[in-house]
Parts: structure tokens; C-alpha cells; sequence
């Protein structure tokens, strides 16, 4: 039983220790994305980075508060 409940534990840990590199990786993707249609649209105040860059942000929070939801109600 003690085995049982160290695995639960530990599997918590990496799902805790593996959002930092999704959100990175999203805030990323997004910001690439967005710096890519500054280029090929061309605009003097960078909208496109600055928009899709925090669409990013929000997505990366509501992927983490989803995740720990799911962590919480696993238990």
C-alpha cells in the first residue's frame, strides 16, 4: 500500500515538474508565430508579436490550471 501511495506521489511531482518546459515551449511557439507575421506583414508597432504572444500567456495558464485540476481530482 505504501508503494501504491510513493508512485502517486512521485508521478505528481513529474506532471508538477513538467509544466515549466510546456509553458515555455507555448509562450515560445506563440511568440515565433507572432514575430513571423510581423514579417511577412509588416506593421510599426508589432502587433501581431505583442497579440499572439500574450494569447500564448493564456493559453500556457489555463494548460497549467487545467493540469493541476486534474492532478487534484486524481487523488
Amino acid at each position: 500500500m505504501d508503494s501504491k501511495d510513493n508512485k502517486k506521489q512521485s508521478n505528481k511531482w513529474l506532471a508538477l515538474i513538467n509544466i515549466p518546459f510546456q509553458m515555455g515551449l507555448i509562450i515560445f511557439g506563440f511568440s515565433y508565430l507572432g514575430g513571423w507575421l510581423d514579417e511577412k506583414y509588416p506593421n510599426p508597432e508589432g502587433y501581431f508579436l505583442k497579440g499572439i504572444t500574450l494569447l500564448g500567456v493564456f493559453v500556457a495558464l489555463y494548460n497549467v490550471i487545467k493540469q493541476v485540476n486534474q492532478l487534484n481530482n486524481n487523488k
